[in-house]
């Protein structure tokens, strides 16, 4: 990694969901680029070993082990942000739960809640609690990941395409809410086929090498994240 690559470099950026799969990737792809990446995830030792990656790597990290169905965890992960820095020019919301994909009528309403609680309610929880952060950056970003079922609805794939769907009407709503007022933009991306641990899930008898690596989705919100978009941008990366 050379100081020229660090185009980010002075930049925060935090990554939910970052350790493993297209979250890891993103952290490390960020950190490259020169940004100071906060990650969070419940496996501490899982986000350890991604911190360790970006010091090898010549970046920087900070761990931040928790929760992000403990609303109370989140206010306090930015309330200590908050202490440390003086704003968050990234904020990438990657985490999510699959769920079981069943018929609708046979959808578990406890599992329901809890694929709602994280796929939806953290979501707006993390918004609600960095929005000053993301507010007094020179130019806040959040982009949010989302699945193509939440805009096809697909058989068995309704619990986890509601969520989905509900995801990138407040992703939409908060874009358009802060627009005029604030340097914050928004944007949706659906990663497509990608080799992680969930789709391995939700497709046990596919080959993992006919899909992409995380990587190709990290590269690609790394460069918006360096190059910036209009409020509400959207794509899908494919590859």
């Amino acid at each position: 990694m050379t100081d020229q690559n660090k185009v980010l470099a002075g930049k925060l950026a935090l990554v939910t969901g970052a350790s493993r799969g297209i979250g890891a990737a993103t952290a490390m792809a960020l950190a490259e680029k020169g940004a100071h990446v906060v990650i969070t995830a419940r496996a501490a030792k899982e986000l350890e070993a991604v911190e360790e990656a970006i010091f090898d790597a010549g970046g920087s990290a900070t761990i931040a082990p928790l929760d992000l169905t403990e609303t109370d965890a989140i206010a306090r992960l930015a309330a200590a942000v908050g202490e440390r820095w003086q704003a968050l020019d990234v904020l990438v919301l990657n985490a999510g739960m699959l769920g079981s994909l069943a018929p609708v009528p046979a959808i578990d309403a406890k599992e329901l809640a809890a694929v709602l609680t994280l796929n939806v309610s953290a979501q707006v929880a993390l918004i609600q609690a960095f929005d000053p952060l993301l507010r007094r950056a020179d130019a806040g970003k959040v982009i949010a990941l989302t699945s193509s079922v939440g805009r096809t609805p697909r058989a068995y794939w309704g619990a986890y395409g509601a969520s989905k769907a509900a995801l990138e009407t407040l992703i939409a709503a908060y874009g358009d809410e802060v627009e005029a007022i604030s340097r914050v933009r928004t944007a949706i991306v659906d990663p497509g086929a990608t080799r992680t641990k969930m789709r391995a899930r939700a497709y046990p008898g596919e080959d993992p090498a006919s899909v992409k690596d995380p990587r190709v989705v990290a590269e690609r919100i790394a460069a918006l994240a360096v190059d910036g978009f209009e409020t509400n941008h959207f794509e899908r990366v494919e590859g």
